[in-house]
């Protein structure tokens, strides 16, 4: 069959919807249900892969936990070199008289349930002991089948264990506990190291529930079974007590003892896991069906399968109409912006959604608007936006202060100052006055003097001696104007830092008229000092640079100094504002600079 070009390249001519909707299709359809087959198989295959690799890993320290706790059951013999009655007893050859001996049988009995069975471990069933033809013990329960006459293995010195401990299973022994307790016993010969002879063979006979309690940390898959075997295939413990004392006859077939291999096939297949102890001669063993390590993989293919279907169905739907919803008025602007194009501006794109689309209607909309209400509406924009930076920056000042006041006059009230708190009640009452009853933005200097003084009153009260201060007029300040709190938020900043590291601060406030560089005219000039610690050069450049910034660029200037200068540089111009100069360790000066403002300006 043979395609014309005009057939091949049909696509770019079909309608905007058909084009949406195809590409949904070829780029999430598909790739996701390619995607789906794909991430189940490679799960599928990485589940057997995992097992493989990470259970001999957690085999291996289940191992090491089982030979430490072996270790430590073995290392209980010390235990009777703790007594001296116990060691001599040990090193006793002989006997006056059978009283004597009966005498020495129930001193070790007893010490052998003190310090065995009664300090708290409950996997220790029994200890056994026997020195020169002796037989001491002590179990938690009756036994039977071991004892000085009918025991199997040698007493006193004549075994030879070179120091080692050694498992023996209950196949191996007579010895039988009362409700056929499953067990291991550990055989441990005691030297005296003194006389370099054998004193004795001890036997502990341990319950198999701490090996239990040792697996179980890792594994809880009921599914899983797990068994403890020595190298002959004898079942030493197993998940299934019904399989304790039982034997594995593949064991000489398997092809490795430290890792993983798969066993049978199809749904019989199995994953065996290894993980040999070379301490104790034993295999730690794990099997679990390979059907039931992707129960959970089929039930959720399953499911994803079904909620795939839903899902793309339902998403098939939802983009028709979107895709709908998108071309009609993109058509719709098409046509209106051909009318545009012939010189016709007095169109309107109506459409009401907030969508991208809407966005772009109104954008069109805009776009075919006066230039002259454009430049009308960014200058006034502009105006607005200066107006609220300032108001911003000015309430800032009014929370700070007054939050500083309430707590002075707090700490006044816990001291039960009541003359002092009436005076700063006062004073407090006198600066909130000024605060919110002045609603203009410049105040007579005056006014602004006196709330400072006010407020460092208030400070006085506080400190006490710490702090002084001074306030020196050398010029008219009722004449003139400023604009309102520039010096509280300097002066607090003073008070803050210096107080810090001095003992007494003294701040001088003076005013005064100078002769402006920048402006060419008189200025009035603020001069704060203060004896503080000063400021370190880097740090100053730094706040220098800060004040020179651009100021009216929405920056949180804070209370400090920062906020004084954005102020003062909004309402009257970049040639006024403040000034620094510090001595490190010395103090610091801050010089305000605003012009003479007399009540007609």
């Amino acid at each position: 069959m043979i395609f014309k070009p005009s057939t091949l390249f049909r696509f770019k001519n079909y309608r905007l919807s058909s084009k949406l909707i195809l590409v949904y299709v070829l780029l999430s359809v598909i790739p996701m249900s390619l995607l789906g087959l794909f991430s189940y198989w490679q799960y599928e295959k990485s589940i057997e892969e995992q097992i493989g690799e990470y259970m001999p890993r957690f085999l291996m320290q289940a191992n090491a936990n089982i030979t430490k706790h072996m270790e430590d059951f073995a290392e209980l013999d010390t235990l009777m070199f703790n007594s001296d009655n116990m060691l001599a007893i040990l090193r006793r050859d002989s006997y006056q008289s059978r009283s004597k001996l009966n005498q020495d049988q129930y001193d070790v009995n007893n010490y052998l349930a003190r310090t065995y069975l009664n300090t708290g471990n409950p996997d220790i069933l029994g200890v056994f002991l026997f020195s020169k033809n002796r037989f001491f013990y002590s179990a938690r329960s009756k036994f039977a089948g071991l004892g000085a006459d009918d025991a199997l293995i040698p007493y006193g010195q004549d075994l030879n264990l070179t120091g080692k401990a050694k498992i023996i299973l209950p196949s191996q022994i007579n010895l039988v506990f009362e409700n056929n307790e499953p067990y291991v016993l550990i055989m441990k010969q005691m030297n005296d190291v003194d006389n370099r002879k054998s004193l004795a063979t001890m036997l502990i006979a341990v319950k198999l529930s701490f090996i239990n309690n040792v697996l179980r940390d890792f594994e809880q898959n009921n599914t899983a079974d797990l068994w403890l075997m020595n190298r002959e295939g004898e079942i030493i413990f197993h998940t299934d007590e019904e399989k304790i004392g039982d034997f594995d006859t593949e064991i000489n077939r398997y092809p490795i003892l430290n890792g993983s291999f798969r066993k049978g096939s199809g749904n019989k297949a199995v994953i065996v896991s290894l993980s040999e102890s070379l301490d104790f001669n034993w295999v730690l063993a794990h099997s679990i069906p390979l059907k039931n390590l992707t129960e959970r993989t089929d039930l959720v293919r399953n499911v994803t399968i079904f909620v795939f279907i839903c899902f793309v169905l339902m998403t098939s739907v939802l983009f028709i109409f979107f895709a709908m919803k998108v071309t009609r008025p993109i058509k719709k602007l098409s046509r209106l912006m051909k009318e545009v194009e012939m010189g016709r501006f007095q169109v309107d794109l109506q459409i009401n959604s907030s969508d991208e689309v809407g966005t772009l209607a109104r954008s069109f909309n805009s776009m075919v608007a006066t230039i002259h209400e454009l430049i009308e509406t960014n200058f006034d924009i502009k105006i607005r936006q200066k107006e609220a930076e300032l108001y911003a920056l000015q309430s800032q000042i009014n929370p700070h202060f007054m939050y500083n006041t309430l707590e002075t006059i707090n700490m006044a009230v816990e001291e039960g100052r009541s003359e002092m708190v009436v005076e700063m009640v006062t004073l407090l009452g006198r600066m909130l006055r000024f605060s919110v009853s002045n609603k203009n933005k410049y105040v007579p200097i005056a006014d602004e003097v006196q709330h400072i003084s006010n407020f460092l009153t208030i400070q006085k009260y506080r400190f006490t001696d710490r702090l002084l201060f001074e306030i020196d007029k050398k010029t008219d300040i009722d004449s003139y104007f400023t604009p309102k709190f520039i010096l509280q938020p300097v002066i607090e900043n003073a008070i803050k830092y210096g107080l810090e590291t001095r003992k007494v601060l003294d701040i001088k406030l003076s005013i005064s008229r100078e002769f402006g560089a920048h402006s060419g005219e008189e200025d009035i000039v603020f001069r704060i000092r203060d004896n503080g610690p000063g400021i370190e050069q880097e740090r100053l450049e730094e706040i220098e640079r800060m004040l020179r910034s651009e100021t009216l660029v929405g920056k949180d200037s804070g209370f400090g100094l920062g906020n004084v200068n954005a102020r003062i540089v909004i309402m009257l111009g970049e040639e006024y504002g403040l000034q620094l100069h510090s001595i490190h360790g010395k103090g610091t000066e801050v010089m305000i600079r605003i012009p003479v403002i007399n009540k007609e300006e």
